[in-house]
């Protein structure tokens, strides 16, 4: 079955931009060029570069030229892996900046996804965490004081604060995650550079022991332009997934940091 114009062109389009023919940060063709290239008229190519720009692929419009927007990389849900280590692996430069870490009591959120009394002493950790340099997520983790000890005595700006619980001994075995969009406030958009209100994508996940104890709950929120989740299955492995209310439930397979 063919496929509609417009739907052809953003099939195209999507091709050069992952070709490398539409360099990042370039100007896209006008539509007036697209229109006579493809011997297209403007409606089925202003729908594909709508399609584009709705993917993040294209940024720009309302009086601004569309440019190829820089690629979005892609986090596995799959595997065990840390922000640091995932970073590394997509060869760009980890960093952190610690904006407060200490112990305090727990607030009922924490306490409810730890299973502890509320007011029960935990660690709490308030990141900026940096790719290249620049800021792309704000990490809120909340951890049992037995878990969350040693941070105390560790400079969470030199690295990984999960290889560093490992190193210390610290059972962290599996991890449940829930994926959603929130809107940034005031913390996220000082941390982010992005107004408040602007989307930003959430990641809250409850890490657990090999004898299924909370260890950490966490609200990570990234700016959805320099990264996103990806979770491959097929049809004889699916991967479970569910639309849930409220927050992680101790189901799940990976430890981010």
């Amino acid at each position: 079955m063919t496929l509609p114009i417009h739907q052809q062109l953003r099939e195209e389009f999507r091709h050069r931009i992952d070709s490398g023919r539409w360099l990042e940060g370039a100007a896209v063709p006008s539509e007036s060029a697209l229109c006579r290239e493809f011997g297209a008229s403007r409606g089925p190519v202003r729908q594909a570069l709508a399609a584009l720009r709705s993917e993040g692929r294209i940024s720009g419009g309302r009086g601004r030229p569309p440019v190829v927007s820089p690629g979005v990389v892609s986090q596995s849900v799959e595997t065990f892996m840390s922000f640091t280590e995932w970073a590394e692996t997509i060869g760009r430069t980890p960093g952190q900046k610690t904006i407060e870490i200490a112990r305090r009591a727990a607030g009922p959120l924490a306490a409810g996804q730890l299973g502890i009394a509320e007011g029960e002493p935990v660690v709490e950790l308030l990141r900026q965490r940096l790719l290249d340099g620049e800021p792309a997520m704000v990490e809120r983790s909340h951890f049992v004081l037995a878990a969350g000890a040693p941070l105390l005595a560790f400079d969470p700006d030199s690295g990984s604060t999960f290889r560093h619980l490992l190193a210390c001994g610290i059972d962290l075995h599996s991890a449940r995650h829930v994926i959603d969009a929130v809107a940034a406030d005031a913390t996220d958009a000082a941390l982010l550079g992005v107004a408040p209100g602007a989307p930003l994508l959430r990641e809250r996940r409850v890490t657990y022991s090999s004898s299924n104890q909370p260890l950490e709950y966490a609200d990570d929120r990234y700016r959805p332009e320099l990264a996103n989740f990806m979770i491959h299955n097929t049809l004889h492995g699916r991967a479970p997934v569910a639309r849930i209310q409220g927050s992680p439930t101790p189901e799940g397979n990976e430890l981010h940091d």
